[in-house]
């Protein structure tokens, strides 16, 4: 399967997975223009969409695409019936489309119901896990949040996050605003910098990496606590997320 990134409103990034004989899988479709724009010049057709959660920047397109393409399998949390979903998925569910398995994953915080796809070596994440940072909690608490981190930092260090906005030199920025001598986010912010001033994605990012650069994963780390000393005494690892979550809200 090849992946491929389109590019929708300011930041988001709707992905599209295709095999060799030009079929495709959608994932948070916000906006159907590009999607089919997409379709058309690559003359993919489309065999399923994957839905992560219920927000409108990653649903919209959904019906639009649903007209053209009426016989799509649309598959999704509950909290996205509304939106086009036909086949609801839940946690521990496996779902077969053109020869692959995506399992599914609950990770509720940034919305109650969003679930992540993971097929390696891909996760398609949404908004709970950015690279460098977490999805802004709307719905969920900061613990339901790290708990969701838990489950997919259990996952083989070459997955490939394919999350769903390129906010990666904010959540950099941020980061070295809490450890700004730390080499690896130093060296990512390098990086990162060098991409996006020639208008390249930072994305998909990998776990393994996500392990170095991401504060929400580091979260038993000795700097990170030895910082998070000098304003709170909070010191257990999900209390250390929350309090991150906390500054990067007002950052």
């Amino acid at each position: 399967m090849n992946l491929n990134s389109i590019s929708a409103f300011q930041d988001n990034y709707i992905w599209v997975l295709n095999d060799e004989q030009g079929k495709c899988i959608i994932v948070d479709p916000g906006d159907a223009e590009p999607v089919l724009k997409a379709l058309e010049t690559n003359q993919w057709t489309p065999e399923a969409i994957l839905l992560t959660h219920h927000h409108n920047d990653h649903v919209g397109g959904v019906k639009e695409l649903l007209k053209k393409y009426p016989d799509l399998v649309v598959y999704g949390p509950e909290e996205t019936q509304d939106k086009g979903t036909n086949r609801v998925v839940r946690e521990g569910d496996k779902v077969n489309i053109l020869k692959y398995e995506f399992s599914v994953i609950a990770t509720p915080g940034h919305t109650l119901g969003h679930i992540c796809f993971y097929c390696a070596p891909y996760l398609f994440c949404g908004d709970t896990l950015f690279s460098g940072g977490c999805g802004r909690l709307f719905e969920g608490t900061a613990r339901n949040m790290f708990d969701s981190f838990q489950k997919l930092n259990k996952l083989p260090a070459e997955t490939l996050i394919c999350c769903a906005h390129e906010y990666t030199l904010s959540n950099i920025k941020f980061s070295l605003s809490i450890l700004p001598n730390d080499d690896e986010l130093n060296r990512y912010c390098r990086k990162v910098k060098e991409l996006r001033a020639k208008n390249q994605s930072t994305l998909p990012s990998s776990l393994e990496n996500e392990r170095k650069i991401n504060l929400f994963l580091r979260t038993h780390n000795v700097d990170l606590k030895d910082k998070i000393k000098e304003e709170t005494n909070l010191q257990q690892p999900h209390q250390i997320f929350a309090w991150l979550r906390t500054k990067k809200d007002t950052f």
